[in-house]
């Protein structure tokens, strides 16, 4: 199922914003072509390659190292539940095994809709809200196990 299908026209688009300094933009490149198409496909990465003259092997290396680039499809909305300490003292864990169960996948997967993907972090920075979870760019704090999937259904199509 490698993405022959996908539009590459995008790419150049993006590519045209910069003026030829385009070893310096890789990462500014990478993460609006990511914008883009919701994760970066081998096609577009290797389109990004040809397009800039920047050696394959070199998109490839930065979009690995950083943990921001992702090579698989995300869902839609992220979920990112919290796994700091007064998360964890809060009740977090039984919060995360409700979000797992009504979306049912373990953490770091997608649902098989492509609507959510299930990740934990080691710590939002929202101590005072504790147990916290954001989806998207939204905070949600004080969760219950009650009213997390609550939160989610607001994001299902």
């Amino acid at each position: 199922m490698e993405d022959k299908t996908i539009d590459l026209k995008p790419v150049a688009r993006i590519i045209s914003e910069y003026v030829h300094d385009y070893e310096s933009n890789l990462i500014a490149i990478l993460q609006q072509a990511q914008d883009k198409y919701g994760y970066l496909p081998k096609s577009v990465m290797k389109e990004i390659s040809r397009l800039t003259d920047v050696p394959l092997t070199r998109v490839f290396g930065v979009v690995t190292f950083y943990s921001q680039f992702t090579l698989i499809p995300r869902g839609k909305h992220a979920v990112k539940i919290c796994n700091g300490t007064a998360c964890h003292v809060k009740g977090v864990d039984d919060v995360k095994e409700r979000v797992k169960e009504y979306l049912n996948v373990v953490e770091g997967e997608t649902t098989a809709d492509y609507q959510f993907t299930l990740e934990t972090v080691a710590c939002i920075g929202t101590c005072f809200l504790a147990p916290v979870m954001m989806v998207d760019d939204r905070y949600f704090g004080k969760l219950t196990t009650d009213t997390v999937t609550d939160i989610v259904k607001e994001y299902s199509n």
